[in-house]
């Protein structure tokens, strides 16, 4: 009757709150870390999938109307209080344009040179922007298994620690330790899949968005150096 007793009490399932809740202080610690980890990796996905459509459908529009204008200025006007990168990267070249060409054009060369380097390095500015905290999925992906697998360890040792304190090795003694150490471990790759795959993910992004504003400012410049040799 004993043995059918217990084996009505015990779980038929493994109940997440539990093995938290039953585990070592360190053991909890090391989840909690990672559980936040997790929900701060989410949000920066979320937020930066947002953000990249948008800033993809903006500049998008702004270079369909850019191209079909006769009066480059007003449509960047138009633009400039909006969140347009393709937008900066042009302006970028106008003002470098205006400044070259303020007093009358000395240096075609230069200009073509130095209206080159304001529209490639507002590219790069662009990129890095939208890829500021991709860094933080690329290090909760990288770090959150050894931190997982850190509690679990920590885990396994207070499980044997309980072995020779109630000097008995049997299953009972030590399985819950060892289930809520492996829970760590499952918590920490729970935190840094979705991270790694969501960076690989918009890093490719961020390089092909990249290669999208590139090609637009070298379009421009090619317009820019016809007109130079008008100047």
């Amino acid at each position: 009757m004993n043995v059918l007793a217990v084996a009505a009490a015990a779980p038929t399932r493994l109940n997440p709150l539990e093995l938290f809740l039953d585990a070592d202080i360190v053991v909890q610690a090391v989840m909690i870390g990672l559980l936040i980890a997790s929900v701060w990796s989410w949000m920066i996905i979320i937020s930066f999938a947002t953000r990249l459509g948008g800033a993809r459908r903006r500049s998008k529009a702004f270079e369909a109307e850019f191209w079909q204008a006769d009066d480059f200025d007003s449509v960047m006007r138009d633009h400039q209080k909006k969140n347009v990168p393709a937008a900066r990267v042009a302006n970028a070249a106008m003002l470098e344009w205006k400044r070259s060409t303020k007093g009358g054009l000395k240096d075609r060369d230069g200009a073509r040179q130095r209206i080159a380097s304001a529209m490639e390095s507002q590219v790069a500015t662009e990129a890095d922007d939208l890829s500021d905290r991709l860094g933080f999925l690329a290090t909760t992906g990288s770090v959150a298994p050894f931190v997982g697998l850190f509690g679990t360890v920590w885990g396994i040792m207070n499980s044997f620690f309980q072995i020779g304190a109630q000097e008995s090795s049997s299953l009972a003694v030590v399985a819950p330790g060892i289930s809520e150490a492996l829970f760590a471990t499952a918590i920490g790759l729970f935190a840094a899949i979705p991270a790694v795959i969501a960076y690989n993910r918009f890093s490719g992004a961020v390089n092909a968005f990249e290669g999208r504003l590139q090609r637009f400012a070298d379009r421009f410049h090619a317009n820019l150096s016809r007109e130079l040799e008008r100047v």
